[in-house]
């Protein structure tokens, strides 16, 4: 089974996972562009009970443009984002693929919010695909 550590930029907050995530996209909202600083954001979502999370947290709770929300943890001293809570979906704790640091992190299988995408990004072919 893999073993896959998130890290902010300091170390102090950690993310350890175990297995494979349940899904891994990408999404082109203008919240996921402003939030990853970068014009896509790309995360694994996995299982609660695969996530061990270390260190302390600074929590933000976002409500998304159909109603939904999100509560992002970061690093309270470097801003880092780790992980973070779809409140609709208790079971399961996303992580920034970023926060791996890891090129060989598989690619993603579903792009959402195209219609906010740059037109010059182009998703894997074979992803789903969603407006």
């Amino acid at each position: 089974m893999a073993t896959r550590l998130a890290s902010c930029s300091c170390g102090q907050l950690t993310a350890q996972v175990s297995g494979e995530p349940v899904r891994n996209s990408i999404c082109h909202c203008l919240a996921c562009q402003r939030r990853s600083g970068s014009v896509f954001a790309q995360q694994a979502r996995y299982r609660r009970a695969d996530v061990t999370v270390v260190g302390q947290s600074t929590r933000y709770t976002r409500t998304g443009d159909e109603g939904t929300s999100a509560t992002f943890h970061f690093c309270p001293a470097c801003g880092a984002t780790v992980y973070y809570e779809i409140n609709d979906l208790p079971e399961f704790v996303a992580i920034p693929v970023g926060a791996f640091a890891d090129p060989v992190f598989p690619a993603p299988t579903v792009s959402v919010y195209e219609s906010r995408m740059h037109g010059w990004v182009v998703p894997p072919a074979e992803a789903e695909h969603y407006d």
